[in-house]
């Protein structure tokens, strides 16, 4: 029987940040005294999903800049988490019952570094509900989406053998290029954050869903629908 493996996003997927991370982009920027104009907020926006040094070292060029941008950047998101502005979008723990429930591995993967990874999971108690959860620096190769790194190394690490047992679920076009690159039995787009249905439909997903509370229900079906194919 097909034990899928679900690699899930965390910001805009199944957490609501309500504007956050674009919140602690422009306070790590102003914090090296850089100015934050509408094309480098364009630019935050067409690449969430991606590793948080590799945009800033996209954007400020410079590779010491970056990681110093990416620690004012953490340190910015773990204030506004504490402030409670940041929650899971509702029914999202039920989903993760219901996955587990069918027997379903689940790994939670991001941009974030592992310090904001791990405020958030703790946060908002979300460590009984998965089996692991990834930053690029954790995975083998340590890039960062769109490369199948994260995605691989949960396939690894949970055991699985076949990369088709891979479901891979986001909200950004970066989330399910990932899934494209690990060659993912299952690419599930949402609505939920920061890409449009046409921006996720430029990438071919298999399914683009409005919630990831709907994903069990398609998650069961593909699976179901693999046992009867190959027996």
């Amino acid at each position: 029987m097909t034990t899928p493996i679900v690699c899930l996003d965390i910001a805009g997927t199944i957490v609501q940040d309500e504007g956050a991370v674009e919140s602690a982009f422009q306070q790590a920027f102003e914090s090296l005294d850089e100015q934050v104009d509408g094309s480098i907020l364009d630019y935050v926006r067409d690449t969430m999903g991606k590793s948080k040094i590799e945009v800033f070292t996209a954007l400020l060029g410079d590779e010491a800049r970056a990681r110093s941008a990416t620690a004012f950047f953490e340190e910015a998101y773990g204030r506004i988490l504490e402030s409670g502005a940041v929650q899971l979008f509702s029914g999202v723990q039920e989903a993760l019952r219901d996955l587990r429930e069918m027997g379903a591995l689940i790994c939670l993967t991001t941009g974030f570094g592992a310090p904001t990874r791990l405020a958030l999971i703790e946060e908002l108690r979300l460590a009984s509900l998965i089996d692991v959860s990834l930053s690029p620096a954790d995975a083998f190769g340590g890039r960062g989406r769109p490369a199948p790194d994260m995605l691989l190394t949960a396939l690894i690490m949970l055991g699985g053998t076949d990369v088709r047992d891979l479901v891979a679920c986001g909200d950004t076009t970066s989330d399910l290029l990932a899934g494209h690159n690990a060659g993912a039995g299952l690419t599930v787009g949402v609505t939920s954050g920061a890409h449009t249905r046409e921006q996720l439909l430029s990438i071919e997903p298999d399914f683009i869903l409005d919630s990831v509370v709907e994903l069990p229900t398609v998650v069961r079906e593909w699976a179901e629908m693999r046992d009867a194919i190959h027996g």
